[in-house]
């Protein structure tokens, strides 16, 4: 087997990855897919933890635009967070993956509390984790939920899961011209204002220099080429 060039991954998904072709609440089927590629990932010895969004739940911008509290707005993001996590946890355990969920909001009944050294011991034992629950705090986005929660693994790589081969300098579903990147710098990044993540994100794998690889999950080699070094997508890094 060829040698990994990531051993270790935090892998940010979207809420939307888990809806299906109704692009609203959970598909199974689409729980099952998503499993299937993580127990394929984990079966190569990478140590794998999952942050994943509530887009396909609830999107605060909804309720901010009819006058909800932002806060408030926020918190039931953060919650929806945890019911995407419990299915994906269900679909990687019905293939007999090993998982822990932990909340930045604490529900003792459903997830562990997050702590960051018993996420990590659980990644040493092969165990997936996946974080719900944001950071924990209002006005931070699941994209900046991943970056913190992969510079506190200890992760090699933050993977923002998509269902494009990378970044564009355009929508290339709508311009078939879009020219696609295979490498960017953060700074080149944030400057084109290119959607790969939120600023706030993008800022802290900078500071912590955690590169970024923005990929299409639903390409069956994608993920795997790129864990060992055959990179497909695009790769944001310190240049």
């Amino acid at each position: 087997m060829s040698e990994l060039k990531y051993r270790r991954i935090l892998l940010k998904l979207s809420g939307e990855a888990l809806a299906g072709p109704q692009e609203y609440g959970i598909d199974p089927k689409a729980a099952d897919d998503i499993a299937q590629r993580i127990r394929e990932v984990r079966e190569m010895g990478v140590d794998v933890a999952i942050v994943i969004g509530a887009g396909n739940l609830w999107r605060g911008r909804v309720g901010l635009e009819a006058g909800m509290d932002r806060a408030t707005a926020d918190y039931m993001g953060m919650l929806a967070t945890v019911m995407n996590a419990l299915a994906l946890m269900d679909a990687l355990e019905r293939l007999g993956v090993v998982v822990r969920v932990q909340s930045a909001i604490e529900m003792h009944a459903v997830a562990e509390p997050y702590i960051r050294r018993r996420a990590i011991r659980h990644l040493e034992k092969g165990r997936v984790v996946i974080f719900g629950g944001g950071t924990g705090n209002p006005y931070f986005s699941t994209d900046t939920a991943a970056a913190l929660r992969a510079m506190e693994i200890n992760a090699d790589v933050l993977i923002k899961a998509t269902k494009v081969d990378g970044v564009y300098d355009s929508d290339p579903k709508r311009n078939p011209n879009a020219v696609k990147f295979d490498r960017l710098t953060y700074i080149e990044t944030l400057n084109r204002r290119l959607e790969v993540m939120d600023s706030t994100a993008i800022s802290l794998c900078m500071e912590n220099k955690l590169p970024i690889l923005v990929l299409n999950l639903w390409d069956p080699e994608a993920l795997r080429l790129s864990l060992l070094g055959e990179i497909r997508g695009t790769l944001v890094h310190a240049g």
